[in-house]
């Protein structure tokens, strides 16, 4: 039964009457979030959920929150699409926290093609890749460390919850200013300018995109791969989940891949009292024990 409605938190001068946002309000958004996603929002964000969420409610003409609660709990998949991805955070850029790309280029990828010298198999997952950069960049690695990649089977299983973010990670294509931070040989081998109406605009490389598969995936839910992966990027991702569901969410991940498989997390993230079935083995890299 839903509570009597309280005073809004946010400023009166901030919200129209037609949108008022309260407690009652947060909390049902705050566990339809928590179901359809896994994440756990926090008090501090209420004004943020606010504001991406009073835009779904105008393109509806929805007036009250509760009413668009209850679009949500009647299960409008379509709406549900569209909540999952006005709550969902997607900050990325090429090499992010490149020290992981370092350890990928000069100790990992060596060692693993040393290792299997007779399948030539390598299968990395990119959970959370937003707007694509995270697997463009693993990509670039792969194929400047390995000269002979395309006597591999190597795959890059790309996944995110945010159907919008997944388009644009698909069709590859970026602003100059996306890949200024980028050495200017990496441009030149791994980007195509774009010409007349797409001035201003790169795409990424067919040599790299072929080695990419995107798929829209919920951690939550049941998951259609398989494994064994060799490598898993899992980062900034599981600081938005409570200590019970990161401990899921690794145990799904250690069960896909071998032992002395490796696991990259976020700089501000750390497996430690939540699983023992990694070790760290070096700046926010883990091994599967």
């Amino acid at each position: 039964m839903r509570s009597s409605p309280q005073s809004p938190v946010t400023p009166a001068s901030a919200i129209s009457q037609a949108h008022e946002f309260t407690d009652a309000d947060f909390e049902c958004i705050r566990q339809l979030v928590s179901q359809h996603t896994g994440i756990s929002l926090a008090a501090h964000k209420r004004c943020l959920i606010y504001g991406r969420l009073r835009k779904r409610l105008q393109a509806l003409g929805i007036r009250q929150f509760r009413d668009y609660c209850e679009l949500i709990r009647s299960g409008n998949n379509s709406e549900i699409e569209q909540f999952i991805n006005s709550i969902t955070t997607n900050l990325t850029y090429f090499y992010r926290e490149e020290h992981h790309f370092d350890y990928l280029a000069n100790d990992l990828l060596p060692t693993l093609v040393k290792n299997d010298r007779t399948q030539r198999r390598i299968r990395i997952m990119s959970a959370g890749c937003s707007t694509g950069e995270e697997p463009y960049s693993l990509a670039m690695t792969l194929c400047e460390v390995i000269e002979d990649i395309e006597n591999y089977d190597v795959r890059i299983l790309a996944t995110d919850l945010d159907s919008n973010v997944l388009r644009t990670a698909a069709k590859g294509v970026y602003s100059i200013e996306d890949v200024e931070g980028l050495d200017k040989q990496r441009i030149h081998s791994w980007f195509l300018r774009g010409r007349r109406g797409q001035h201003g605009k790169i795409r990424v490389s067919p040599a790299l995109r072929k080695l990419i598969t995107f798929k829209q995936l919920n951690l939550m839910q049941p998951w259609p791969m398989q494994g064994p992966f060799d490598i898993i990027f899992c980062r900034n991702v599981v600081i938005y989940f409570d200590k019970p569901t990161q401990r899921t969410l690794f145990e799904r991940f250690a069960n896909l891949m071998q032992p002395g498989a490796h696991l990259f997390i976020g700089h501000s993230e750390s497996l430690q009292n939540i699983t023992d079935r990694f070790k760290l083995i070096g700046n926010s890299i883990y091994q599967r024990v």
